[in-house]
């Protein structure tokens, strides 16, 4: 039996160690930290310090970005191990991963890079995910890639895709809608029938996150997910749209570049959790 998913159904933030003493100062208004798995896979020094006195306080969430779940080549087995044994460390609510690859052989490329959705690529994340969840003993949740490019090899529309595995392997799915928003927008596309398809029932945790207006090499409108801003007014609109239609759950702010003071990041948790208790206040009423 695997450990599932439990992390509480509202607002979190992705822990950064700028942010350390301010939220040791006193108690923090959020539900969850998470953290990135591959920052603290050493044996110890200030990060364990760091997390074991936040895991102490709060609820946490590990999120991977390098078991290269979307390869085509074998899972690095030390890295598994490693990622197994932070788990057993912690003890998370909850693990979750990108529908993504980012090795080649023994080359890492520091990237999440997109994969054509094909019956072969399906059969093949589904082992990972399996092998995954079996060393690991728990539930992991897989997270909806922002994309740039799309594939000529692609039979299966994404969100069948994901659907699919959830169905197969019994994981979670984490939607992160402003990767949603960033490839409708990429791929002249509408985000509104995509999340009409998604199996919201599937979803256990929501990523919210900004992204960088840019242009292509002909001149066209191209959005890139950095994790870097604030979190755009047709993201929020979109995330209400969700909450309304499933009700509250856990949803993470995610900055990772250009961070910036504790206060400007807690906004946004708590405009994050205002939706979800406004929903939550509709529905009891």
């Amino acid at each position: 039996m695997l450990i599932a998913s439990q992390l509480p159904a509202c607002s979190g933030v992705g822990f950064k160690p700028v942010h350390f003493g301010d939220i040791l100062a006193g108690h923090q208004p959020v539900g969850f930290f998470e953290v990135h798995a591959e920052n603290y896979m050493g044996a110890g020094g200030p990060p364990h310090a760091q997390l074991g006195a936040l895991r102490e306080r709060y609820t946490l969430s590990v999120h991977g970005v390098g078991l290269s779940i979307g390869s085509m080549g074998s899972l690095d087995q030390e890295h598994l191990a490693r990622l197994r044994t932070l788990c057993e460390r912690y003890e998370p609510e909850s693990f979750s991963e990108h529908l993504a690859w980012s090795t080649h052989g023994d080359v890492f490329l520091n990237d999440l890079l997109p994969l054509p959705y094909t019956p072969e690529t399906l059969a093949r994340i589904v082992e990972h995910v399996d092998e995954v969840q079996t060393a690991l003993g728990r539930q992991m949740l897989l997270e909806n890639p922002a994309t740039y490019i799309r594939f000529c090899e692609s039979t299966i529309p994404e969100v069948d895709f994901l659907a699919e595995i959830s169905t197969r392997t019994g994981c979670g799915l984490l939607l992160d809608i402003n990767n949603v928003f960033v490839s409708a927008k990429n791929h002249d596309t509408r985000p509104l029938p995509y999340l009409d398809s998604f199996p919201l029932d599937r979803v256990k945790e929501i990523h919210l996150g900004g992204h960088d207006e840019e242009v292509d090499d002909v001149g066209a409108p191209l959005l890139i997910d950095t994790h870097g801003s604030p979190i755009a007014e047709a993201v929020w609109t979109l995330y209400a749209e969700v909450i309304a239609r499933t009700g509250a759950l856990p949803t993470l702010i995610e900055w990772d570049n250009d961070v910036p003071d504790w206060p400007t990041l807690l906004a946004e948790a708590v405009a994050a959790q205002n939706i979800l208790s406004d929903t939550s206040r509709a529905s009891a009423a």
